[in-house]
């Protein structure tokens, strides 16, 4: 078999192609059974009894009405425009052409209301931006602007939180207090002060008060625009972004719990000899508000900064890989699951015996335990790669993944980036350049989207529970 045959050994579910031409036509047929007027209305009557009970129960002013709206009337506007796009039956070309144009109408669509509720929709937006794995490219181009879109809350509503969650005025826990913050995400924004009497130099991390209140009506309607998006389109099932979101948003709301989930990882490394772990000690935490010790930083990608102060990277690379091993392998430790280029900063330390750098880790809102038996099933797999026994390799691939033996070649190789028949020898030999093109033509051919479908289609990836105080 050639390395391209072995890539992709099972055709029906490796082959295709999520944006290729016979795809989308596919796609297209089976869509337009679905998206008949009397479905459409159907949903749309569901939509609006689903939101009026949701705003009959919980939440009884205009601005919720707006919200439900905004997002109901995208919606319904959205599926209309899909549906009258994909019953063109004529030329190819021009039908991909109107396809383009009518993903690009209803990206421009949704972008506005994200943009207009702000909230949670920020961070879902966010999360869309990045999938062009999966989505169509003008959906991810489109939500780009809003990574660098995040809301500010003014110091009047913060003051406001602060008398409400502790009872004081800001000025009653710090002699300064800046007023504009130093950073802002989706969810909270970070402030630096002085504490009282102390002078110790904090940040400040408080939520964006709005989010109290709307969080629970966003999440419904998130939940509802894709279970209707999984009925329309099941090749776009993103049921597991909406999932996802209703069980990670509570624990990252939580600002208790993340201090807890700070405190326990700082404890849990300061016992490890030599590793340049540095996690900012919590001073106090409120469900809204978190005091931290300030410590800054330069981001790991900083080469200029490494370079000039004889960081050494692969130093750098091999610390990170210790102490992320550490949390998913490490006896009563968890994991960290939001270790992007944001909450990870790196500093100078000529202190240290084995290594001249600290590695700070921020935001740690979102901690997940590992199971006694996935994490032994999940070092068999790994083992197993390494010594190439293929036997086992799909043994533990099942019980970690619940991987078949025909989907077995994919997750092989995208597990590894490497092309199956080297993962089936040596995965530590080196790539010949056959390899490498193969891989490359690969993904551009869609591996990753295949992968995804992969993953996506049962209930067979482990779920880990969060991190309770």
């Amino acid at each position: 078999m050639t390395p391209r045959s072995c890539l992709y050994s099972n055709n029906h579910l490796l082959g295709s192609r999520l944006f290729s031409t016979a795809y989308v036509t596919e796609i297209a047929r089976r869509t337009q059974k679905k998206l008949s007027k009397r479905r459409i209305f159907w949903a749309v009557g569901v939509a609006v009894g689903a939101g009026s009970i949701t705003l009959w129960d919980d939440v009884q002013h205009a601005e919720a009405v707006q919200r439900s709206s905004r997002v109901l009337q995208a919606l319904i506007t959205n599926m209309y425009d899909y549906r009258s796009t994909l019953k063109y039956e004529g030329d190819e070309g021009r039908r991909q052409a109107n396809l383009k144009a009518c993903h690009q109408r209803c990206a421009d669509r949704t972008l506005r209301v994200l943009e207009k509720n702000g909230s949670i929709y920020i961070k879902l937006g966010q999360h869309l931006s990045s999938m062009n794995y999966l989505l169509p490219l003008e959906w991810t181009q489109t939500f780009v602007p809003l990574q660098d879109k995040c809301p500010v809350s003014t110091y009047e509503a913060i003051e406001a939180m602060f008398i409400a969650d502790t009872g004081q005025l800001i000025s009653s826990h710090f002699d300064d207090f800046d007023q504009e913050p130093i950073g802002a995400a989706s969810l909270a924004q970070v402030h630096l002060a002085t504490m009282k009497d102390t002078g110790l130099r904090v940040a400040v991390k408080v939520q964006h008060p709005a989010l109290q209140e709307w969080v629970p009506l966003d999440l419904a309607l998130t939940r509802f625009t894709f279970a209707m998006l999984k009925y329309f389109f099941p090749a776009y099932n993103l049921d597991w972004l909406s999932n996802e979101m209703e069980q990670s948003l509570p624990q990252e709301l939580n600002f208790a719990l993340e201090g807890s989930n700070a405190r326990r990882a700082r404890r849990h490394f300061s016992l490890i000899r030599d590793c340049p772990l540095v996690i900012p000690d919590v001073i106090w935490g409120r469900k809204r508000i978190l005091v931290m010790e300030y410590i800054a930083g330069h981001r790991i990608d900083d080469l200029t900064y490494l370079d000039a102060n004889r960081i050494d990277r692969d130093e750098v690379s091999a610390a990170l890989a210790r102490i992320f091993n550490e949390m998913i392998f490490g006896d009563n430790c968890s994991l960290h699951c939001d270790p992007h280029g944001g909450n990870i900063a790196l500093r100078y330390n000529g202190l240290r015996r084995r290594h001249n750098f600290d590695i700070i880790l921020y935001d740690h809102g979102l901690y997940r335990e590992i199971p006694l038996q996935l994490k032994r099933d999940y070092a068999k797999l790994w083992l197993a790669v390494i010594d190439a026994d293929e036997k086992s390799m799909r043994k533990y691939a099942h019980r970690v993944a619940g991987i078949l033996d025909e989907q077995f070649p994919l997750f092989a190789s995208a597990i590894t980036g490497r092309d199956y028949r080297a993962v089936s020898k040596s995965v530590v030999s080196a790539r010949s350049k056959e390899e490498k093109e193969v891989i490359s033509d690969a993904i551009g051919e869609g591996l990753l989207q295949q992968l995804v479908q992969l993953l996506g289609q049962g209930e067979t990836l482990p779920k880990l529970p969060a991190r309770e105080t």
